[in-house]
C-alpha cells in the first residue's frame, strides 16, 4: 500500500478545483442562457476529459486523505491507479492531437482548459512514476481497461442517437456518419493500447530495476 506524501494533496485539491472551475462557468452559461442546470451537469460528465480528471481526483484524494478500507484499497491498486494514468495521458494526447487548434479559450475558461488537458495529466503521471508501486503490472491488464473507454463510447453514440448531441467532433455520428465515427474511434482505441503498453513496459523496467537495487547487499 503507497504510502501518504503530503504534496500528493496539494495535487489532489488542484484536481478538484479544475474541475470545480469547469462546472461552475458551464452551469453559469446555463443559467445565463435560461437553459436546464440539469442538463449542464450531464452534458459535462459527457466528456471524456472531465470522467477522467474526476478519477484522477479521487485516486489523489485517496491517496492523500484517504481512510484505510476497501476504497482507497481498490483505487491505489496499481493496476487501477495505471489504467487512471493510461486514460488521463490519452486526455492530453488526444488533446493536443486533435482539438486543440479547433477553438481558444479565454480568461477563466482558458486556466481550466491548461488545467484539465496538460497540467493534471502531466501532474499525475509524475504521481504514478513517483508512487505507485512498480512491477506487478501485465500486458494482459490492458484489456480490462479498455472497458472503460469502450464503455464511454458506448453511452456517447447512445446519447448522441437519441438527442443529436456528441461531446467531440471526432465522433459526431450527423456529421461523419457512423463508418467514419468506428474508424475514429478504433484509432483512438489502438491509442490507449499503445499508451497501456508504454505504461506497462515502464512499470516492469522500473520494478526490475528496483528489485536489483534492493537485492544489492
Amino acid at each position: 500500500m503507497e504510502q501518504r506524501v503530503p504534496w500528493v494533496g496539494l495535487l489532489a485539491c488542484l484536481g478538484w478545483a479544475a474541475l470545480a472551475i469547469q462546472m461552475y462557468l458551464v452551469l453559469w452559461g446555463r443559467w445565463q442562457a435560461q437553459a436546464s442546470l440539469i442538463g449542464g451537469l450531464v452534458n459535462v460528465f459527457s466528456y471524456f476529459t472531465v470522467l477522467s480528471n474526476t478519477l484522477v481526483a479521487v485516486v489523489l484524494s485517496q491517496a492523500a486523505f484517504g481512510r484505510e478500507g476497501p476504497a482507497r484499497q481498490f483505487f491505489l491498486r496499481p493496476s487501477v491507479s495505471s489504467a487512471v494514468a493510461v486514460s488521463i495521458a490519452l486526455v492530453g494526447v488526444a488533446y493536443s492531437l486533435l482539438l486543440r487548434h479547433l477553438w481558444q479559450p479565454q480568461g477563466w475558461q482558458w486556466l481550466v482548459d491548461e488545467l484539465l488537458h496538460d497540467v493534471m495529466p502531466l501532474l499525475y503521471l509524475g504521481y504514478w512514476w513517483c508512487c505507485v508501486p512498480k512491477g506487478s503490472l501485465r500486458a494482459i491488464q490492458i484489456l480490462q481497461w479498455l472497458l472503460y473507454p469502450l464503455g464511454y463510447f458506448a453511452y456517447v453514440l447512445l446519447r448522441g442517437h437519441e438527442i443529436g448531441v456528441y461531446p467531440y467532433p471526432f465522433i459526431d455520428v450527423a456529421t461523419l456518419g457512423y463508418a467514419q465515427v468506428m474508424l475514429n474511434a478504433l484509432a483512438i482505441l489502438l491509442g490507449f493500447v499503445a499508451l497501456g503498453l508504454l505504461l506497462v513496459n515502464l512499470d516492469q523496467w522500473q520494478g526490475r530495476r528496483l528489485a536489483a537495487a534492493r537485492a544489492q547487499p
